[in-house]
């Protein structure tokens, strides 16, 4: 069993390593404990650290990690990422719950034709979903 939700492909990341310096806009697969994983069109070296923007929220987040697999899938390759410590760990998670109520926010537009704000979004998200969240 994961310890995991898999996040919709439209919540994009932005990365960047020390090689290229300007941000590249990614898809986010999933985060898991102590980690990510994110969609890219380029091979990335493991062993790298790299630079990770969720920008769901203002300001958007900002946190670095390590490139720890690289692995080539059906025309991308998957990118896992290590964080550095319990406390980005933590933080990501934080951000994960966000990216949760942001997608549930956009489905229920899409499939009730309800607009609902932040606030309401997260809310319902809390009452229905929050318990299956993983911890």
């Amino acid at each position: 069993m994961r310890e995991f939700i898999r996040h919709p492909v439209d919540i994009p990341i932005e990365c960047s390593t020390d090689r290229s310096k300007k941000n590249q806009r990614e898809s986010l697969r999933n985060i898991s404990h102590g980690g990510l994983c994110f969609q890219t069109a380029r091979a990335l070296q493991p062993g790298r650290a790299i630079r990770i923007t969720i920008p769901v929220r203002e300001p958007a987040f900002e946190t670095t990690g390590t490139i720890v697999w690289c692995q080539r899938s059906n025309g991308h390759y998957d990118i896992g990422v290590q964080f550095a410590d319990a406390e980005t760990e933590f933080s990501v998670r934080m951000v994960e719950q966000i990216c949760q109520i942001h997608h549930y926010q956009k489905q229920v537009l899409e499939q009730e034709g309800r607009q609902l704000s932040c606030t309401e979004a997260a809310s319902e998200w809390v009452a229905n979903y929050a318990k299956d969240f993983p911890k």
